[in-house]
Formats: C-alpha cells, sequence, structure tokens
C-alpha cells in the first residue's frame, strides 16, 4: 500500500497514485469504454452484493445464518431510516435507495483492502450517483406536485420583503446539492486513504519512527473503518432527506 520513491535528498511520499486510473488491459489513452481497475472493482462489489443479498439469504431461516442475519441487518436499517424521514408515501423508492446504500458501503469496505482501488474516492463515480439522485428527486417533485413543487424555494413563514431574497438562496443550495453530495464522500475517503499511505511509508523510515508509524497505521485504519460506514450512511440519509422535499415541499 505504501509506494515510496528513494531519493538522494531523502524518502518521497507519492499518496494520491493509489487513485490512478489504469487500463488492465493493452496501452493507450483510456476511453469511456475501456476496462480499467474502477470499472473491476465496481463490478467487484456489485458480485459481493449479489453473494451477501441474494445467494446468502436463498435458504431463509427462522434461526439465521451469519450472512442472512447481516443482510436483514442492513435491510432493516435502510428501511427504518426510509420511512422515518421520508414517511409512507418514501417506502416505494426504498429499493433505490437501499441499492445506492449498499454500492457505497461495499465499494468503500473493499478499498480498505491490501492493493484494491476505492472506486468511491474518485469524483466521477460519486458525481453519477449523486446527479442520478438530484435528477430522480426533481422529477419525482415535479410529477407528485405539479407547479406546487416550486413552493419548495419559496419560504413562506418568512416575512415579505425576504422572501425573493431568501427564494434565490434555496435555489442556489438547491442545484448546489449534488455537488456537494458527491464531494462529500469522494474527498473524505481520498482523504483518509491518502494519509493512511503516508503513514504507512513512514513505517519503513528508521527504527524510531517505524513504531510510531505502525500505531498510526492501526488507528487511521480503524478510522476509515468507521468513516467508510459514516459516509453510506450520511448518503443515504440525504438522499432521504431531498427525497422528503420532493414528496412534501410545504413541509
Amino acid at each position: 500500500m505504501a509506494d515510496e520513491a528513494h531519493s538522494e535528498g531523502g524518502l518521497s511520499f507519492h499518496p494520491l497514485d493509489q487513485f490512478e486510473v489504469k487500463r488492465l488491459f493493452g496501452e493507450g489513452a483510456i476511453e469511456w469504454y475501456t476496462i480499467t481497475n474502477v470499472t473491476m472493482w465496481m463490478a467487484i462489489a456489485v458480485v459481493c452484493i449479489v453473494l451477501l443479498l441474494v445467494i446468502g439469504t436463498s435458504k431463509r431461516a427462522i434461526v439465521p445464518t451469519r450472512t442472512q442475519s447481516v443482510a436483514e441487518t442492513l435491510y432493516g436499517f435502510v428501511y427504518t431510516m426510509v420511512e422515518d424521514v421520508t414517511g409512507k408515501d418514501g417506502i416505494k423508492y426504498f429499493p433505490y435507495i437501499f441499492t445506492l446504500f449498499i454500492f457505497i458501503l461495499i465499494s468503500n469496505f473493499l478499498g480498505l483492502l491490501p492493493m484494491s482501488f476505492t472506486t468511491t474516492s474518485h469524483i466521477a463515480v460519486t458525481a453519477i450517483l449523486a446527479f442520478a439522485v438530484f435528477f430522480t428527486v426533481t422529477i419525482i417533485g415535479f410529477v407528485k406536485n405539479g407547479a406546487a413543487f416550486l413552493g419548495l424555494f419559496w419560504v413562506s413563514s418568512a416575512p415579505l420583503p425576504l422572501r425573493p431574497v431568501l427564494a434565490i438562496i434555496e435555489v442556489i443550495s438547491y442545484f448546489v446539492r449534488p455537488v456537494s453530495h458527491s464531494i462529500r464522500l469522494a474527498g473524505n475517503l481520498m482523504a483518509g486513504h491518502a494519509v493512511l499511505k503516508v503513514f504507512a511509508g513512514f513505517a519503513q523510515v528508521g527504527l524510531i519512527i517505524a513504531p510510531v508509524a505502525i500505531l498510526g497505521v492501526v488507528a487511521i485504519y480503524a478510522l476509515e473503518v468507521l468513516v467508510s460506514a459514516i459516509q453510506a450512511y450520511v448518503f443515504t440519509i440525504l438522499t432521504c432527506v431531498y427525497l422528503k422535499d420532493a414528496l412534501h415541499p410545504s413541509h
């Protein structure tokens, strides 16, 4: 995990090398159809999800296996979240929200494996997820409420002179949602993995620094496990909040 370059001036680290997109086959420029390490690890994430949710629960029993227990816990956790945040009207969108959650969660955890690639550290991946949520929620808002959906931007509880100003602010904040939604996820994972690689690099420098660096790696790795779960949760609950705004724009 810790690639470093030795030079006469000392040891230099390249913590961002781990995020480089590379071709898996052949040479040349990377096109939209090129199979890369990103697509490979996204495919691995999908396979892991199928193994957990489909094959792992195919032989359902009253006394669940560990795999079935994990799948049911994740299912119940997200279902409760969707119901609590969006209400009964949002339950019909649970499959989509659960798919987002489980894909992000598994991708985050796979990125913690040695020699792996963290697909959710790339803004290209998280932006697609975030803009998909943005367009889905916006379409649902207009389909369910028509022009009344625009009431989301009109703060009727505010004094009348302030309402136009607040409306502009609300519109701007609404269109910034997919940007913040995607950058939050990618930025947190990229920063944590970069710090982890720096500490891993220092673990190879001398007998005095190495023990401290190794302890740092262990502590940061444990923190990254927690961050991976939290960021999947944050992305999902924000999706639920945006969906609630679309279903009930006047609330």
